[in-house]
């Protein structure tokens, strides 16, 4: 099943999440009408070559351009639109960068495997339960309600403003009426009563003007109230849902709510500004004494400009971290003299705004940089120089830096809005320089712990005590780390063998453990930290065992005391895949099968590496794998996956050819040559008494080969080769 059809199947809160990533940029009709296309392109290689990358872009309009063929012939005016729409739109974003189409289409066919990890772990952690608190939900409901009661009060004090208007129009023509009056006139009973009239006018008009006032001062106070309380805090809820997110977590993207949030209470305080206005030149106009308006309107100016102020400062974010384009999967970290992005975002959409970047040129912040309306823009091509000192007191010497210190990217802007005029500013989230890519694994254990242990944005000296991490939490973002960078999450089994790896024991639901412990001090025995190790296992799957991982047939995380109570009960030729505790970045198998007395006898291969598993893929060793006994012929001893599946069923799609393939020879016959195979054995010594080592199952060698030239027929032996993991 395709990927975006397992997409299409999620429950509805899934599928909300997915609908939040899929924009112009990428938009989701393409995604859904060339689905099996797309998951079989290499965006993610693409995203670091232009030239693959402007092949895929030119191939991906030619895709589009057959569909619109086919849309053609079927008159569906609607979808031939909204195809045409597309195309040029995707031929005038990204003609003069494809390497900018293939990392969206990277990143969301990343995130929908993130989304479907999610959809399919057993258990929610610590955190992502906190991000979805129902009193979140309900807290960004009560905000929605107040800003749309505050949008309602201020529309009626403007009709209150125009109502004043009209009334103050009214008297001074009646004034003026009279002041033209002949004097015999003014005397008379009709005059007094047009005196009395103005009077009860003027009444009006002072008690009006206080009551517009007095309702604006209410409104003023409202808003004052929901910006430092409730919209502040939704705010910085949104920002520490995008520090989960950074370090894989689930993306509950709120922004665009906010945005709404803000674009109309910004809109009512210019509103509320503009009837102040108008009220002062009505008091120029005519004023009297015990005027509230020149009394009370400079008061009020001044906290409605504070509020605009203070809106637009909260309003500036940095809405997507800065990223090397190369390392997708680990935001904040950046590698001198290399190009990152970064996106901002002005949640308040009322006006174009300029601003200065690091020495960059001027560069405006644009509404088609954004598909929701925002007002946005996205760097893409900035480049950090190498500091010489951190805010964190430690120094870097020649081309050596700590991967500890933290420090933050400042981008400025200045708004010019009716009349007002604010310097602004905003920062990234710490970041994490580095000048070598080795030292990309321990930088991005620095930001794994920075933003799980802390809400605290700039707290640029956090690693001079680093506070201890919870348990729990920490092995759901381990979790996370799996689903956002290898497609699949870990379940309740996997992590508390983690737990177990970390605490030497299996609760890990309480308790807390020590930075030291998990990035600084070697593991018990071994010459190598917890997360070199983990960091070591992910670049395995990544690079070499990935369909294996995402299928779900690598246990991977299991103790040798676990696999042998798993196995001692199941069928002869019943094994399981798992990580190597002693190997950095290797897997092994062990298999369980029975001696002639019937003692059960498990079996366990030395570790493959990547540099074996980049000779001859995973799937195939499985197949191939032979074993050895003296004086007998060598047979693949793996029956069955754990529990019960048939090898074949399990692997048998990962296969890289048919083994029935390998002894023809090929269709151009060159030189009656055989093709070669790689077939890898091992020996296992029959007459020792004592449980067998790693070392009795090592991949064939010369000596051993000997003897599998007396017991393999002709044939055979021309299509077989030696093993070549004789050596690491």
């Amino acid at each position: 099943m395709s990927q975006w059809n397992q997409v299409q199947q999620l429950e509805i809160k899934f599928l909300e999440q997915v609908d939040q990533f899929y924009d112009d940029n990428f938009p989701m009709e393409i995604r859904h009408l060339l689905a099996q296309w797309i998951e079989n392109q290499d965006w993610e290689a693409a995203s670091n070559n232009e030239t693959m990358a402007t092949i895929l872009l030119q191939n991906l309009l030619i895709q589009l351009d057959e569909q619109l063929g086919r849309v053609s012939k079927e008159k569906n005016l609607l979808l031939i639109h909204n195809l045409k729409r597309i195309r040029k739109i995707l031929q005038g974003k990204f003609h003069g960068n494809p390497m900018h189409v293939a990392v969206v289409i990277s990143n969301c066919l990343r995130e929908e495997r993130r989304i479907l990890a999610a959809a399919n772990m057993p258990v929610q952690g610590p955190l992502e339960k906190s991000l979805q608190n129902s009193s979140v939900s309900e807290r960004q409901r009560n905000v929605e309600h107040k800003v749309a009661a505050i949008k309602n009060s201020v529309q009626m004090t403007e009709q209150d403003t125009k109502y004043l208007e009209d009334l103050q129009d009214e008297f001074d023509y009646r004034y003026k009426t009279i002041q033209t009056m002949d004097q015999s006139d003014k005397n008379s009973a009709m005059m007094n009563q047009e005196v009395l009239t103005l009077q009860e006018m003027l009444n009006s008009l002072d008690f009006k003007r206080k009551e517009a006032l007095s309702k604006m001062t209410q409104i003023i106070h409202e808003t004052d109230l929901l910006m430092n309380s409730m919209l502040i805090e939704e705010l910085q809820d949104w920002k520490r849902r995008q520090q989960i997110a950074c370090i894989g977590g689930p993306l509950h993207n709120v922004l665009n709510q906010l945005q709404n949030c803000f674009t109309l209470l910004a809109e009512s305080l210019f509103q509320l500004r503009r009837q102040l206005e108008k009220l002062e030149e009505q008091s120029t106009k005519m004023t009297y004494e015990g005027d509230p308006i020149p009394m009370q309107r400079t008061h009020m100016l001044e906290r409605v400009t504070f509020l605009i102020y203070n809106l637009f400062k909260n309003s500036f974010v940095v809405e997507r971290q800065p990223c090397m384009p190369t390392h997708p999967q680990r935001p904040l970290v950046l590698k001198t003299l290399i190009q990152f992005t970064v996106k901002l975002r002005n949640v308040s959409t009322l006006s174009n705004r300029r601003f200065v970047l690091c020495g960059t040129n001027v560069k405006a912040m644009s509404i088609e940089e954004s598909s929701n309306g925002s007002l946005s823009v996205e760097f893409r091509h900035l480049q950090p120089k190498e500091m010489k000192s951190s805010a964190g007191g430690k120094g870097n010497e020649g081309c050596h830096m700590v991967t500890e210190e933290l420090h933050s990217i400042t981008f400025e802007t200045q708004i010019c809005l009716y009349g007002l005029t604010m310097d602004l500013e905003t920062s990234s989230l710490p970041v994490v320089m580095i000048s070598n890519v080795s030292q990309l694994p321990n930088a991005w254990a620095s930001i794994i712990w920075y933003n799980v242990s802390t809400n605290d944005s700039q707290n640029l000296v956090f690693f001079n005590n680093p506070p201890p991490a919870t348990l729990s939490q920490l092995l759901e973002v381990m979790s996370w780390q799996f689903s956002s960078y290898v497609g699949r999450g870990l379940n309740s089994d996997q992590l508390n063998m983690l737990a177990e790896k970390l605490t030497v024991h299996s609760g890990y639901t309480d308790g807390h453990l020590t930075w030291a412990k998990f990035c600084k001090e070697h593991l018990p025995g071994k010459s190598f930290t917890f997360w070199t190790w983990l960091e070591a296992i992910l670049d395995l799957i990544k690079k070499h065992i990935l369909p294996l991982w995402i299928d779900g047939y690598v246990m991977g995380f299991v103790s040798k005391e676990k696999e042998r109570l798993l196995l001692k009960d199941k069928m002869p030729g019943t094994f399981l895949l798992r990580f190597s505790e002693s190997h950095l970045g290797g897997i092994t198998f062990t298999w369980v099968d029975h001696s002639e007395n019937g003692e059960v006898r498990f079996h366990s291969v030395e570790p493959y590496n990547k540099g074996r598993l980049s000779a001859l893929p995973f799937a195939d060793i499985l197949r191939d794998y032979k074993v050895i006994m003296a004086e007998n012929i060598p047979e693949n001893p793996l029956k069955y996956l754990y529990p019960d599946i048939p090898k074949d069923k399990a692997f048998g799609k990962h296969y890289s050819s048919q083994l029935g393939e390998v002894s023809r020879p090929t269709e151009r016959g060159d030189k009656g040559y055989v093709p070669s195979v790689f077939i890898p054995i091992s020996t296992i010594r029959s007459d020792s008494t004592e449980p067998h080592s790693p070392s009795d199952l090592l991949p064939m060698s010369p000596s051993v080969y000997a003897v599998l030239r007396e017991n393999l027929s002709p044939t055979t032996i021309e299509t077989a080769m030696k093993s070549p993991y004789s050596a690491e």
